[in-house]
């Protein structure tokens, strides 16, 4: 279980292929860059039940999300900063201080990009699955979803998108997630209120659960395998996602509709999010660390709540109670935790401190490190307005020109994923 640097052999990614639970994708070599919308490649923004795709679809590139929202798309969205006119203004590391890997997988994540088969798979979007009221205001909270057309009941993955606790755009990543779907997954991208509309991380995890409830009362309609439930998330949504973890089968959280549905997960993919946010910017030089650390930021009205002049620095009762690490006991479901080592956004030893954690408590923790990959897919220039010159250097293989694919959407990094899923499906 405890990992170990396999640069050379790439790990799990090429040394076999994991089990899957529906249809084996066919293979491609395709090019895809941030940001980029593939014509023809599937249905993004349709409420009703997505059409077939020719079947010359089956070895086609993923579908790229529309959207151009601020941390929305490809890279699950930044971790902090304050928005303005709906951008967040992140201010980027420059330095990244080198983590300790030695029980991490580490891989060179180059190679072929994911391929998907839109045909296989039917789409229906903008169905609300909660109406919470807080502040006086309801917010209909919407969810959409991916059902493979194969028989049979099949493992939920519920993803929680990232956005700097500012934005939280379900219909990103859009590519991964319907490779995942093509994987014999159904899988659930979900909206949750956010600090722009004056709620904390509880509200956001109060969310998600009743996100899972609803998915479970309904799971005939979408042929969902009650037993075996994931949530998978990126930055601000790998956070939500390890919460809903820690806290799998604590009732505390589970307000509002199907109180007669659990909550609980069978197992949780974190890629590079956010855990102890008093430790958000260890890795990064001071610049970073005084914006992510500023008094009234979003991290801290995350933690503290709407117009707060605290800063979340320090480690207090709030800060501790806001960390997975801190929640974590013997019923703790699996862990599957990923980050770049070229992040500039969430330090990499937040993923590494909370699987040391996870693993002190017994828990099944897995951390695979992606040697020069950055803040997901998306591009940092895209995330913070910078020159793309600004950001720390990458590997070439995971990011120059002409590469096969973008380090987070290659084959072989999302075998990790797929593989994890397959192996606590059974």
């Amino acid at each position: 279980m405890h990992g170990h640097d396999v640069t050379a052999d790439h790990g799990r990614g090429a040394g076999r292929r994991p089990r899957r639970p529906g249809r084996t994708a066919v293979l491609a070599v395709v090019a895809l860059m941030a940001g980029a919308v593939l014509a023809g490649c599937g249905n993004d923004g349709s409420s009703a039940a997505s059409s077939p795709a020719p079947a010359s679809a089956s070895a086609s590139a993923c579908p790229a999300s529309t959207s151009s929202a601020a941390g929305a798309g490809r890279a699950g969205g930044p971790p902090s900063g304050q928005p303005a006119g709906g951008t967040t203004n992140l201010v980027q590391a420059t330095t990244i201080k080198k983590t300790d890997n030695s029980t991490s997988t580490v891989i060179d994540p180059a190679g072929p990009a994911i391929t998907c088969d839109t045909s296989a798979v039917t789409t229906t979007d903008d169905i609300t699955y909660s109406s919470p009221t807080a502040h006086g205001v309801r917010t209909d909270l919407k969810l959409d979803i991916q059902v493979p057309k194969t028989s049979g009941r099949k493992p939920l993955v519920v993803y929680v998108t990232g956005g700097g606790w500012v934005l939280a755009d379900r219909t990103g990543n859009l590519d991964q997630r319907t490779y995942v779907a093509d994987q014999g997954y159904v899988v659930a991208s979900v909206q949750y209120r956010t600090t722009t509309g004056g709620a904390t991380y509880e509200d956001a995890l109060a969310d998600v659960k009743s996100a899972i409830r609803y998915l479970r009362a309904n799971a005939g309609t979408y042929g969902i395998d009650t037993g075996h439930v994931f949530v998978w998330g990126q930055s601000a949504g790998g956070y939500l996602a390890a919460m809903t973890g820690v806290t799998s089968g604590d009732r505390r959280y589970d307000v509002g509709d199907h109180l007669d549905q659990s909550s609980a997960v069978q197992g949780v993919v974190d890629e590079f999010g956010p855990a102890d946010l008093s430790r958000l910017a260890a890795d990064y030089d001071q610049a970073a660390k005084d914006f992510n650390y500023a008094a009234g930021n979003s991290a801290a009205q995350w933690v503290y709540g709407p117009g707060t002049t605290r800063s979340v620095a320090q480690y207090t009762d709030q800060v501790a109670a806001a960390d997975p690490a801190t929640h974590i006991t013997s019923a703790t479901p699996p862990f599957l935790l990923m980050h770049g080592t070229a992040d500039p956004l969430v330090s990499p030893s937040q993923t590494l401190d909370l699987c040391t954690a996870l693993r002190k408590k017994g828990v099944d923790a897995e951390r695979v490190v992606l040697t020069g990959a950055g803040h997901g897919d998306l591009g940092v220039a895209a995330l913070t307005g910078t020159s793309p010159s600004a950001a720390p250097s990458t590997s070439p293989s995971a990011s120059a020109p002409g590469s096969a694919a973008q380090p987070w959407s290659t084959e072989k990094t999302m075998s990790y994923l797929t593989g994890f899923l397959s192996d606590h499906s059974s």
